[in-house]
């Protein structure tokens, strides 16, 4: 499988404290590779890293072949690589739609968004995007009465209005129901469908929905790359992060 996105041997430092110690992923196209790991292990640092937030202090990121280690946020942005964060960002005053429409690609201010005309070309897109994410009934409805795991759904669609190849999601799933969770790795996988997909997460049982590949990252190292099986096998990762007891993947 040929790498769109490829980490090589990359170490964050910060005040001399080492938050990532060498690590090293490549990412598949349309593949969903899913980080966990203990709270500090680095998984947050490394996507940091990868769009630029976080300076790299000697390793490589890569994308598409070219590198692209401590390029500026913007750049990156740009060449295609999408960043949600834990909590939501959205504008809770606009509707749905309005917040998609910000987002779209090629857009670069709220009043030039507002004001534009709105294309056919564009409206389909948007209602896609509505669509992907399981909010097109609600498309005029204010962000502010949403419930979070919603809003966090927007966020995801306004990502994926921005047209990246890459996106990554940090703990998309953070508050959510049982439902609202499920429903979330189910838009996942169909984002998949057309983007790599980079989900760093806690919930095992969402992990095993999801997941193609699983990175486990402990004190800034990988400890392992697998499948879910592989990984709930693996006795450093039993001891360092899931605990004595096995999960069961089978279900």
């Amino acid at each position: 499988m040929n790498a769109i996105l490829a980490v090589k041997d990359l170490k964050v430092v910060f005040s001399g404290f080492q938050a990532l110690k060498g690590i090293n992923l490549e990412v598949g196209e349309r593949e969903i590779v899913t980080i966990i790991g203990p709270n500090g292990a680095g998984k947050s640092t490394l996507l940091d890293a990868i769009v630029g937030k976080s300076p790299v202090a000697s390793g490589h990121v890569y994308y598409r072949g070219k590198e692209i280690t401590n390029k500026n946020r913007y750049e990156i942005a740009r060449m295609g690589i999408g960043r949600k964060f834990q909590n939501p960002n959205v504008y809770n005053d606009l509707t749905v739609f309005d917040n998609i429409l910000l987002a779209l690609k090629g857009t670069h201010s709220v009043l030039a968004s507002i004001k534009s005309k709105l294309t056919k070309l564009k409206k389909a897109r948007i209602e896609a995007v509505l669509e992907q994410i399981g909010l097109l009934d609600k498309a005029y409805t204010k962000v502010s009465s949403l419930s979070h795991g919603q809003k966090q759904w927007v966020e995801i669609g306004m990502v994926i209005a921005q047209d990246p190849t890459v996106v990554l999601l940090d703990e998309p799933t953070a508050g959510m129901t049982s439902e609202e969770t499920h429903l979330t790795g189910e838009i996942i996988k169909s984002i998949a469908e057309d983007h790599s997909v980079i989900v760093i997460e806690h919930d095992m049982e969402f992990v095993k929905q999801i997941a193609q590949k699983l990175v486990v990252l402990h004190q800034g190292e990988k400890l392992i790359e697998g499948s879910v099986k592989e990984v709930q096998n693996n006795a450093q990762v039993i001891e360092v992060y899931l605990g004595r007891e096995r999960i069961d993947v089978a279900a």
